[in-house]
């Protein structure tokens, strides 16, 4: 959570981020983690059912959007800063392109609209026509106007088929990088139910991006408090990630590609430890794996940065990264325009320069295969 010191809520409305030094080597060529907001009336005139349309403008959803149902910080967990005139945070693309993509001299932004993660719940063709609105939408209002964004295809998750439908009707658009799913579904993510998507987007050649919402399950209860809820996210990554394996899904689907947003790093390793430890002596009870699940987890899962776990001792955070083994799968992500953003310019200075260059500009480019679209761009027009 290394923010500038005047984004995150601070009672200034006015205050003006602190812009980053042009020379600095931390500037981001991609950030994993952009959150574009869609007004109920834009999502509203894109659905194609008019029965649909009138229930979403008369009754909204029927499953309320985490602030509303969990202790959130003030403003909705918002910067002040990038409250537009009209609109909600998130809503305004010229904010975003001042305040992120031209300040800290962004190639690459990755929009992950965290609408979805409640809108993907419900009635299968009413949540299938809000996924579809929401990708016209964020296609229209952001993708059209600014070259350097790139979207996460939305989808009614809990219809699978359905999902995968629209999965397959935007993989046509390069400027779809990922599909998107929340951590906390009605089911585990690695069971069965699940796999059409999977399998729709094996067959488009995208990735799957989990990032950390949808339905608020929380191990001891319903918490109290924000920072209950905020610094546990990264035990739902631990349940996914694991899941997921052991219930085949990268036998399945062996190309299948994940990365975990907004859920940490640093469990990863005693994770991978565990998981080898307990698997040695309950194998039979796994048939569908063939391999060490620490051998799945590595070869499967990339990370994004934010929330940037900090600690007193700038080295060991640093030490937790090497010990995954993965440091060529963590990807910048700065979680714009939350509270907790965290500057490309700042977040990540007590990392070595190597590493700081390969999760600012190398890892992203590589998951996102952003260096062969330029290639084939040149080759197209020459």
């Amino acid at each position: 959570m290394t923010s500038d010191p005047s984004t995150t809520t601070a009672p200034n409305p006015s205050a003006q981020t602190a812009p980053a030094p042009a020379s600095t080597p931390a500037m981001a060529h991609v950030d994993g983690d952009i959150h574009p907001t869609l007004m109920r009336h834009q999502i509203a005139e894109r659905m194609q059912d008019p029965v649909h349309r009138e229930q979403w403008l008369r009754h909204g959803h029927r499953v309320p959007s985490p602030p509303e149902m969990t202790p959130r910080v003030r403003n909705g967990g918002q910067r002040l800063d990038a409250r537009p005139e009209e609109g909600p945070p998130g809503s305004s693309l010229a904010m975003m392109q001042d305040q992120l993509l031209d300040q800290y001299g962004i190639n690459h932004g990755i929009l992950i609209p965290l609408q979805a993660a409640t809108l993907g719940v419900g009635e299968p063709g009413f949540t299938a026509d809000l996924c579809r609105a929401m990708n016209e939408g964020v296609k229209e209002l952001f993708l059209d106007s600014e070259p350097r964004l790139h979207s996460s295809i939305c989808v009614s998750h809990e219809a699978p088929e359905l999902a995968a439908q629209e999965i397959r009707r935007c993989a046509d658009d390069p400027r779809f990088v990922q599909v998107l799913l929340p951590s906390n579904a009605l089911h585990p993510l690695g069971e069965p139910r699940y796999w059409p998507i999977y399998a729709a987007a094996v067959e488009a050649g995208l990735p799957v991006g989990v990032h950390v919402g949808g339905l608020p399950h929380m191990g001891a209860g319903w918490p109290s408090f924000y920072l209950e809820e905020h610094v546990t996210t990264g035990n739902t990554m631990v349940a996914l990630a694991m899941n997921m394996i052991l219930e085949g899904v990268f036998e399945q689907f062996p190309t299948l590609q994940v990365v975990l947003i907004e859920g940490g790093i640093t469990w990863a390793a005693p994770l991978m430890w565990s998981m080898d430890s307990a698997y040695s002596v309950l194998r039979r009870d796994y048939p569908k794996l063939r391999r060490l699940p620490s051998e799945y987890f590595r070869e499967h899962y990339w990370f994004t940065t934010q929330p940037i776990e900090e600690s007193k001792d700038p080295k060991d955070v640093a030490e937790l990264y090497e010990m995954t083994g993965m440091t060529d799968r963590i990807i910048f992500s700065s979680d714009y325009p939350h509270w907790d953003f965290d500057s490309p310019a700042l977040a990540l200075q007590h990392l070595p320069a190597d590493l700081q260059r390969m999760i600012l500009h190398e890892n992203g480019e590589r998951f996102y295969r952003f260096n062969d679209q330029k290639q084939q761009t040149q080759e197209a027009t020459r």
